[in-house]
């Protein structure tokens, strides 16, 4: 993870830098979002692909969902999925089925940054709602995969 918030430009499907965080924090897994989804907020969901191995912006990555962060933020809900790469990516995962298999220390990582990571941020908060597992990750992904389907006006994402 990297020091720099990336978004997805919903007309050009382009990644732009949208900020550098104003915390002295890192994002502490490789940050990104799952195509052809909308959340209630305009953007696609959120994922954090646990992985050894950092990846350039734009990399897409087959992920299974293990779990999901809900969480709130000043412009509504905004749950991040937790994911890791199928074995054909690299099997060091592959006795992760849900996001509570995981060391602590990430769980306890991805949570913490999570919650400070707009503490220098004016206006900006969030609100940790607790983890959910793999099947709520997978409503979340489908919920918005509909959403997706329903949008006349499909974002390039």
């Amino acid at each position: 993870g990297e020091a720099v918030k990336y978004e997805v430009d919903k007309d050009s499907g382009l990644i732009f830098v949208d900020r550098v965080l104003n915390t002295s924090m890192r994002y502490p897994c490789n940050y990104g979002f799952v195509p052809h989804t909308l959340c209630g907020d305009g953007d696609p969901v959120d994922v954090l692909v646990v992985m050894p191995t950092p990846l350039l912006p734009g990399s897409v990555v087959k992920c299974r969902p293990i779990g999901v962060l809900k969480m709130t933020d000043e412009a509504g809900e905004d749950a991040k999925i937790v994911a890791v790469p199928v074995g054909k990516v690299t099997n060091l995962y592959s006795d992760i089925e849900s996001v509570r298999d995981l060391p602590n220390f990430i769980t306890d990582q991805i949570a913490h940054f999570f919650e400070h990571y707009k503490d220098l941020e004016k206006g900006k908060w969030v609100k940790l709602e607790g983890w959910g597992g793999p099947d709520e990750a997978k409503k979340e992904i489908l919920d918005s995969v509909a959403a997706f389907e329903a949008e006349k006006d499909k974002p390039l994402f």
